[in-house]
């Protein structure tokens, strides 16, 4: 398998059919190249035309991982040539469009994120419709430490969540479960992990005749009956809520960081971790967080993800990704040298740098009727 994705029919009662799609790269934790992006926004739009296909469930292979996020390895061979700008703009155009596609998909999506869920892997959950996980799941938006941000729809899916708990998850790249995903609207059900079989299976018995809510209700029980009585696992975001909704209050960045990073948490080694995690982090990315979390309140998806693809591909070209890049996966050092030392010495002019599209015409501009 060359593209790193599997895809089949899975015959259902009355004739219908359930595309399924398997990233099939565990070696790599499933991390998305382009060829497998490619390849799953292939099978959806010829899925989405066939009438037979009433339904799809998008799975892993491996034991450890859904996905660790894109393959953005594949970015640094890449970093001096000047062929770096439009391997950026398709990389992120592909990957958005695809995550774009699964948000607005005309039949019943159901995303199994077992394991690992990072990044690139939250971007094809979080816009399913029915995102399944177990007690298995760990899930994270840990963009900060790589020089990037929360892209993948971060600016839509991070400021909806309850409290401060999304600005948390951007600053810090904090891990957490299924039990606080549910609780933070990135997960419908969660599942015992030795029942993701026996749930696939039982989508053949599903009256696929049903449409509509119908279905949706139909799908929900079954999801929700394979559930019912397991020990799910303790939320580790949840139970830190009010602390977390206290060090980030107020509207002015330097003081919110300054809040973050300046508390004692020596009795609270979760959120120790996380505010460790989030000074490493690159003094760029974090107020890219800010201004991504303050200022997408009132865009749509499609606003979202062209001002998503506009920050990643300046983050190549201009920001700490490359860097970062380096640091956790080439070099494997882990002493990433940012360009900035910290946000006071980040100049307004070169954060709306960041917001202006680099050169040219802006792929997805046409699709939201700008210039």
């Amino acid at each position: 398998m060359t593209d790193g994705v599997g895809a089949s029919l899975l015959e259902a009662a009355g004739g219908a059919k359930v595309g399924v799609l398997t990233l099939d790269a565990p070696s790599s934790l499933n991390a998305l190249s382009l060829p497998m992006i490619t390849a799953l926004h292939s099978h959806l739009a010829r899925w989405a035309s066939d009438d037979a296909v009433r339904a799809v469930w998008l799975e892993a292979a491996g034991e450890k991982a859904f996905c660790a996020g894109g393959d953005i390895r594949s970015f640094y061979p890449r970093r001096d040539e000047a062929g770096l700008f439009a391997y950026a703009s398709d990389f992120f155009e592909r990957e958005y469009r695809l995550d774009h596609a699964i948000h607005t998909y005309p039949k019943p999506v159901l995303c199994l994120g077992h394991g690992i869920v990072m990044g690139g892997g939250i971007g094809l959950l979080a816009g399913a419709r029915f995102r399944i996980l177990t007690e298995q799941s760990l899930l994270a938006m840990p963009e900060v430490s790589i020089g990037l941000f929360p892209d993948v729809a971060g600016s839509w899916f991070l400021p909806r969540m309850p409290g401060r708990l999304g600005l948390w998850l951007g600053l810090t790249g904090a891990r957490f479960n299924g039990s606080d995903a549910l609780a933070l609207g990135l997960a419908d059900g969660v599942i015992p992990a030795a029942r993701r079989g026996e749930l696939k299976a039982r989508l053949r018995e599903i009256d696929w005749q049903l449409s509509g809510e119908a279905l949706d209700q139909a799908i929900h029980e079954l999801i929700h009956a394979l559930g019912m009585g397991m020990e799910a696992p303790a939320p580790r975001l949840l139970p830190h809520q009010g602390r977390i909704d206290a060090l980030l209050a107020g509207r002015a960045f330097p003081v919110v960081l300054a809040q973050l990073l300046n508390a004692d948490l020596a009795d609270e080694p979760e959120l120790a971790a996380a505010q460790a995690q989030c000074r490493a982090g690159s003094p760029l990315s974090r107020a890219l967080v800010w201004q991504q979390y303050t200022k997408a309140r009132q865009h749509s998806l499609a606003e979202i993800f062209a001002d998503e693809l506009t920050l990643a591909v300046n983050c190549a070209l201009h920001g700490d990704f490359i860097e970062g890049v380096r640091a956790l996966l080439i070099d494997k050092d882990k002493r990433p040298r940012w360009r900035f030392a910290s946000e006071a010495e980040i100049h307004a002019e070169w954060l709306e740098r960041m917001w202006q599209w680099p050169s040219g015409r802006h792929p997805l501009w046409s699709e939201l009727g700008r210039g």
